[in-house]
């Protein structure tokens, strides 16, 4: 049984709280990159670049015969070890032995890749990227893998970036009823293994701070259902639990108009990083589930650093929909998105169910 914790907070406590998130919100309103767009920016910024699928193609034309058995699979290649290897999302893996940026690759299949990747990011969000990539494999290519699973350009493909912090997919669709081809992940060590608990560093910790933000508009009987004392779910666990499944948190169809508004902004800053077709897609899955309104919102109190009752650890979670901040040591940020619970999953089988 999942224990909640007694919420009260002292006046003076709540003023701290508030004070630090205003700070930190104007803080991080005031880097170079822009954290909310509105649509036609989104829409404008993604016409001005190529398809990254298109140039998948152009990739894996490129490649010579012993690259593709290296680099290229079947649609559903199974790894001996790994299983079902297109969909495996791990915190710190390649997906295959080459790195990019190595002489396996020529210079212009390295840029083909960073193109790609380019091009499966929004505009705005490069500068940041680039930094995660400089933190955590000392810039883009090092220590970075890819995989292209089917022939691009026929009715299944897709291109897998893996390496530590990071996980992404470029599918052109292909792969049914799942946004962002399947599930992804985003991370990003600040200053350290250890972070701070106002993580200063860190590109991906604003997200947090919009979060506990919703968390402080919660009336006291609001708070003590969604926060966990114990019970927090390992953070590979991001399996769907279907329309049947027992969330964690606060059901969205109790929040009020002004909470259910701040979350729609949340949802809109966690999509931001990525390209206008993805959030479509984002969107058009979460619609087909219920929407928002078939969610839970959870904090965990688990992992909250400095004890400063900033969550560090959130999760937002409907039928098909999980999207898992976690924020101790540092920031790990696990998603898995579909129109229905169906799609298989193979992320740390042994303890995933979907």
């Amino acid at each position: 049984m999942v224990e909640k914790l007694d919420t009260f907070v002292t006046p003076s406590s709540v003023e701290l709280r508030r004070n630090f998130l205003k700070q930190a919100g104007a803080l991080a309103l005031a880097t170079p990159v822009a954290l909310t767009l509105d649509l036609p920016t989104l829409v404008g910024a993604d016409k001005k670049q190529k398809h990254p699928e298109t140039l998948v193609s152009v990739l894996y034309d490129s490649l010579t015969e012993k690259q593709k058995s290296e680099v290229c699979f079947s649609w559903d290649h199974v790894d001996k070890t790994r299983g079902l290897l297109r969909t495996r999302i791990e915190n710190n893996w390649k997906i295959t032995k080459p790195s990019i940026k190595s002489s396996f690759f020529t210079s212009e299949q390295q840029q083909l890749a960073l193109d790609i990747f380019r091009g499966m990011t929004h505009p705005d969000w490069h500068t940041r990227f680039d930094q995660q990539l400089k933190d955590d494999v000392g810039g883009f290519g090092k220590n970075q893998s890819i995989a292209i699973f089917g022939k691009p350009g026929s009715k299944q493909f897709e291109f897998v970036l893996a390496s530590r912090h990071m996980t992404l997919r470029c599918d052109g669709n292909s792969a049914e009823h799942v946004a962002f081809g399947g599930p992804i992940l985003y991370a990003h060590e600040g200053e350290g293994l250890y972070e701070e608990a106002h993580h200063p560093s860190n590109v991906f910790w604003h997200q947090a701070i919009e979060a506990n933000k919703l968390y402080d508009m919660f009336s006291g009987k609001q708070r003590e259902q969604a926060l966990v004392v114990r019970g927090m779910p390992s953070e590979e666990f991001v399996g769907f639990r279907g329309a049947a499944g027992k969330f964690d948190g606060l059901p969205v169809t109790e929040f009020s108009p002004d909470q259910k508004k701040h979350l729609q902004s949340i949802l809109k800053l966690l999509l931001e990083p990525f390209r206008q077709s993805d959030q479509d897609e984002v969107t058009q899955c979460l619609k087909q589930q219920g929407g928002l309104d078939a969610c839970h919102l959870a904090f965990y109190k688990e992992g909250d650093l400095g004890e400063d009752r900033i969550w560090d650890n959130w999760r937002l979670e409907g039928p098909s929909f999980v999207w898992y901040f976690r924020g101790d040591p540092h920031v790990h940020v696990w998603v898995n998105i579909a129109n229905r619970p169906k799609p298989t999953l193979n992320a740390y089988q042994n303890s995933i169910g979907v």
